[in-house]
């Protein structure tokens, strides 16, 4: 009888922490983000061109100056694995690099690795 109890308690303790966890990553369009430094040299999770394609199109391939940007959320998208990619721009209204306005950005995984922190 005991154990049945604990094997109760224990499965409604991580049910309760599994709920927790999923309404903390609720996000909206129109939210505003801070691109925060990566943990590796380049970003992994938020999918800026490569640097021949910001040239090709005339801006600076300079991915140190895009940290601390305020962004905001302009469409969001669950693909089938599970992943939430987001559209993300400037909240000033200027492009990244001076020459792509949008970026996607795999929002889950850049929340944990410090590439988006919230304000």
């Amino acid at each position: 009888m005991r154990k049945l109890f604990l094997a109760i308690v224990f499965v409604m303790a991580s049910i309760n922490t599994n709920a927790q966890d999923a309404k903390s990553l609720e996000v909206k369009v129109g939210d505003v983000y801070e691109i925060g430094r990566p943990n590796a040299p380049k970003y992994k999770h938020i999918d800026f061109p490569r640097p021949n394609f910001i040239i090709k199109k005339g801006g600076i391939a300079n991915y140190k100056r895009v940290e601390g940007h305020k962004v905001v959320i302009t469409s969001m998208k669950e693909k089938r694995d599970g992943t939430l990619q987001v559209k993300i721009k400037r909240a000033d209204g200027k492009k990244f690099f001076n020459s792509h306005s949008v970026v996607s950005a795999d929002f889950k995984n850049a929340l944990k690795s410090g590439e988006l922190n919230t304000l």
